[in-house]
């Protein structure tokens, strides 16, 4: 049985007609830049995200980007993140000056360890930035307690986690700003990039709604060097669609998880841990195997899906050589980058495709 990683044709096919009128009514108007379909989505993401401000941006990465640029984040700044996660964390970091200061992750969740975070603080230290990876919400209050202790900014890389809860609290409702992915792959899914930034700072909701449109108020003057990361109406009227099944979808990826974890229990698959205080929406489901290598071969044979996220920390990236770390500095990372392996967990998967996935990996590992 083919079962891919993702299958995101099946889940368009359900929704077909309602995106092609919606676009269509986007293109008939005319209004391809800004206009009420963007307002619209800002609103609903704001409200959805336990926020008062929502800025849409034209990708998850713009929208780190754009934090970093509106909190006066560059040169000679430090932001402390984790070494595991996708690459648009630490280079959007990089990308304004600022030299990105790592923290090895807690080895259960995959996410930046609090514990390790005070004794990464320097008087250059501007900001933390932890990523909620694979849908998972970190650690936010000792997180939180050190970001106050100092008076340093917290930017929530929540790429991966919207809906996502910790003790109650939101994903991006917990630090300075949450910032949003609607890459295809997210649980929700943009036709292609865009983002969007949640706040309840309004100052800061003003700067980020200059920030992103060239750093202009108004037009042509600019208070700002900014850049152009505005969200597109296309892509803002097609989430619209979909935001309504959003819940339902994540609901359906924490079944898949469950029935996973029933499937794995006894054998030497490790499944994702959820701390007790969080409500992960199961972006990936990552387990650990030993032999990480050979199941991809076999699940490959088997046309079986599976990714690797990630293979190679981003403390041991080529572009990132001149920070000066090497191999062994964060340990958990690069034994997780050995280990892990994502496999199907989109809503469409059928009882039977779920159950050929984990017989493909139990017969693998036997």
């Amino acid at each position: 049985m083919q079962v891919p990683l993702l299958d995101l044709k099946t889940q368009y096919t359900s929704i077909r007609d309602e995106v092609l009128a919606a676009v269509s009514e986007v293109l008939e108007s005319q209004r391809c830049i800004g206009g009420p379909k963007v307002a619209e989505l800002e609103e609903k993401i704001a409200a959805l995200s336990d926020c008062k401000f929502a800025v849409g941006t034209s990708s998850g990465t713009d929208a780190i980007l754009n934090s970093l640029m509106s909190l006066d984040i560059g040169k000679d700044d430090e932001v402390i993140t984790t070494p595991f996660t996708f690459f648009a964390t630490v280079g959007s970091i990089v990308r304004t000056g600022a030299k990105p200061v790592f923290v090895d992750i807690d080895p259960n969740t995959y996410n930046i360890n609090p514990d390790l975070i005070e004794q990464a603080v320097t008087k250059r230290t501007e900001a933390i930035m932890p990523v909620h990876l694979f849908g998972q919400m970190a650690d936010m209050d000792p997180i939180m307690e050190v970001a106050n202790r100092y008076n340093l900014a917290v930017i929530e890389d929540a790429a991966q986690s919207i809906t996502s809860t910790y003790r109650g609290r939101k994903t991006g409702s917990i630090g300075t700003v949450g910032c949003l992915s609607f890459f295809p792959s997210k649980n929700l899914g943009a036709a292609g990039d865009g983002g969007m930034i949640v706040t309840n700072d309004e100052g800061l909701y003003n700067r980020l709604r200059i920030m992103g449109n060239h750093g202009a108020n108004p037009k042509y003057y600019h208070r700002y060097v900014g850049g152009n990361f505005r969200l597109d109406p296309i892509q803002a009227t097609v989430l619209l669609v979909k935001l309504p099944h959003l819940d339902n979808w994540s609901e359906a990826r924490r079944r898949n998880a469950a029935f996973y974890d029933e499937k794995f229990a006894g054998t030497m698959v490790k499944t994702p841990y959820i701390n007790p205080d969080c409500v992960s929406i199961y972006n990936q489901y990552v387990i650990r195997v030993p032999k990480r290598d050979a199941l991809v071969a076999h699940l490959k044979e088997k046309g079986i899906g599976s990714a690797i996220y990630y293979p190679c920390p981003m403390h041991l990236q080529e572009c990132f050589k001149r920070l000066g770390y090497k191999q062994s500095d964060f340990p958990e990372a690069e034994k997780a980058a050995r280990e892990v392996l994502a496999i199907p967990i989109y809503p469409e998967l059928t009882h039977e495709m779920k159950d050929c996935v984990a017989e493909s990996i139990k017969e693998c590992l036997v």
